[in-house]
């Protein structure tokens, strides 16, 4: 007897036939948290020639590996001096809970770098815990107050992310407490959805009025980031330094959110590789590559990640998600609400429903009660140590006393489409992919 065969289309797999009977039956597009599923060119396709008889390593015990990062020379009075090229990204109060707010800014704090706000305002106990803090001026608006300003060691104005660039921010009702509604001056209870772009603005020369007058109020003080979502790379990173940017802040499509449509996530920007060096060729091509600094983000996980981005050109990165996996972000505990939720331990990206089984991301007193803060900030802390010994590492390696040394002759790539992006040959050859 014959037995049955099943078949799978490639084009309608069971995924994309669940995934429209969804659509046909709620009649809407589908919003998650966390970041992209897809599989895209990554830093894992590249890889380090150290050093041997060309040139000698550095050892580890007895020979310095240089992290200081300056961030902010162009303009500002006092530029952004941190520890280590390693720094926090941008997440709001709301989308995250107040006790994960206030361990990244401890963790931040005792490894001497800088945590950033996120929309809906500057939590106090954030800045209280945090030594540097960056400032977020978003399109909405929520919680913008000039006051904090000049509480603040740099301001980051945020034109795009990386998981949705194009699109505005979205905190679904359920997370918008008293507290956090008080914040954004919003009701309790409502969705709040952020506009895509500033109601103030119609142009790039806007850009550059926001920009003076952040700089005037803070009397030239501190650095102006400009944050963008990677799309198209040169031309925007040309016109916010035009607009007069001290840092340019560059999210790949791998970064995270607490909430956006699937689609941005999966079919929205370009990959963090690829947009990394783009960036570095338009601030080339303009002559201000070292005086305008590069902070890449989106999907950095490890001390190779953040040597791999510093070897393109990066002056340092930012980490968000990779940060809150390190304070539990789908640890394998409490595994009966993950099943609540219909998902599991390693597989959640429910961040949008407020039910955060660990703590971080809700609103929920008894659920952030899981997060103890002390012991958050310290796994983050560890967690940037152990990638700043790794970067090290790899410099060393390479021959290099400071992790800013890292070039991209000290790169090769292991498939063709990295060898593309990066512009780097492909192991063991000379050949780069397109030239």
């Amino acid at each position: 007897m014959q037995e049955n065969i099943l078949y799978t289309s490639s084009t309608f797999t069971p995924q994309v036939i669940d995934a429209i009977q969804q659509r046909a039956e709620l009649g809407r597009y589908h919003i998650r948290g966390f970041g992209a599923l897809r599989n895209v060119p990554r830093l894992d396709d590249l890889i380090f020639l150290t050093a041997s008889l060309t040139r000698f390593p550095l050892e580890g015990y007895r020979e310095r590996c240089e992290t200081k990062t300056l961030l902010g020379t162009r303009y500002a009075k006092r530029p952004m001096e941190l520890d280590i090229p390693i720094t926090i990204a941008g997440m709001s109060f709301g989308a995250l809970s107040k006790n994960a707010k206030v361990a990244l800014g401890q963790a931040a704090t005792w490894l001497g770098t800088s945590t950033t706000t996120g929309d809906g305002g500057m939590l106090p106990a954030e800045r209280d815990a945090s030594a540097k803090l960056v400032y977020q001026c978003l399109p909405s608006r929520y919680g913008f107050d000039p006051r904090d300003l000049r509480k603040a060691d740099a301001i980051e104005i945020v034109v795009g992310q990386g998981a949705k660039p194009g699109g505005g921010g979205l905190l679904l009702g359920q997370k918008v407490n008293q507290v956090v509604a008080g914040m954004r001056t919003l009701p309790e209870g409502v969705d709040q959805r952020s506009p895509c772009r500033h109601p103030d603005w119609i142009g790039p020369d806007d850009l550059k009025i926001k920009i003076e007058e952040l700089r005037e109020a803070t009397n030239w003080e501190i650095p102006i980031y400009v944050k963008l979502g990677a799309t198209r790379v040169k031309d925007d990173v040309k016109l916010a330094v035009k607009a007069g940017a001290d840092v340019i802040v560059l999210d790949g499509m791998e970064g995270g959110t607490a909430a956006t449509q699937s689609i941005f996530q999966e079919h929205v920007g370009i990959p963090t590789l690829p947009a990394i060096v783009q960036a570095v060729e338009a601030l080339k091509e303009i002559g201000v590559y070292g005086e305008v600094q590069l902070l890449v983000s989106g999907g950095i996980r490890s001390g190779p990640d953040v040597a791999k981005a510093l070897a393109l050109g990066a002056d340092a990165v930012s980490i968000g998600t990779a940060s809150l996996i390190a304070m539990g972000c789908n640890k394998p505990i409490y595994v009966e609400d993950y099943q609540a939720l219909g998902t599991a331990p390693y597989h959640c990206h429910h961040c949008h429903t407020g039910r955060c089984p660990v703590g971080i991301a809700t609103q929920d007193d008894e659920l952030m009660a899981r997060l103890p803060i002390e012991e958050a900030a310290t796994h983050v802390a560890n967690y940037l140590q152990a990638m700043v010994m790794e970067t090290q590492s790899i410099a060393r390696a390479c021959g290099k006393s400071n992790v800013h040394n890292l070039e991209r002759e000290d790169l090769v790539a292991l498939t063709l489409e990295a060898s593309a992006m990066a512009k780097v040959p492909l192991a063991g050859t000379d050949f780069i992919m397109g030239q």
